[in-house]
């Protein structure tokens, strides 16, 4: 039996941005990007950005400082780029900002996606923490990828990790 957290507080309003991070994802081809979108729509969050950058260390960290300085958001979730390829450098520009990690997002990331590809989830390099009172997520670009990490982990802890992040700010 799983347990079921604590109830969060009503009234918390999370406003989120969605970042893809692709070399040839389009506006009409990101999947994975819409697909978080509609997920934070459907369970009553706003979505405060959207945006498709190349897979380059400078911009993803410059998106994140540019996000982080928006008052109105609250989390920021990419997607793309968290392999070993070489071209994959989101998980490596992003892990050197965080200001804390949560260990515990990657580790059951990876144990869910275990339990439905099998050993190739030892390859994802999905990673959360915090960066400026931001939550960041870092997920892996497939779209099964995506709704494994909204659906098992994000969604459902959202409310809390932002009132934990913001505390006494909202």
């Amino acid at each position: 039996m799983t347990q079921q957290p604590h109830p969060d507080s009503l009234g918390i309003m999370v406003t989120s941005a969605v970042v893809t991070v692709s070399d040839t994802r389009t506006l009409e081809t990101d999947k994975s990007g819409q697909l978080i979108q509609q997920l934070l729509l459907d369970a009553n969050y706003a979505v405060g950005a959207y945006t498709i950058i190349k897979d380059e260390p400078t911009q993803i960290q410059g998106q994140i400082e540019s996000l982080a300085k928006s008052s109105n958001l609250d989390a920021v979730i990419f997607n793309g780029g968290t392999g070993i390829a070489p071209r994959d450098t989101t998980y490596d520009a992003i892990e050197k900002l965080l200001e804390k990690t949560l260990p515990g997002f990657g580790e059951l990331f990876r144990f869910l996606s275990y339990q439905e590809i099998g050993s190739r989830a030892i390859a994802s390099r999905a990673v959360a923490g915090v960066y400026q009172d931001k939550l960041i997520f870092s997920l892996p670009g497939s779209t099964n990828a995506v709704r494994l990490a909204m659906e098992k982990l994000i969604l459902p802890e959202l409310v809390h990790l932002v009132s934990q992040v913001c505390k006494g700010l909202k």
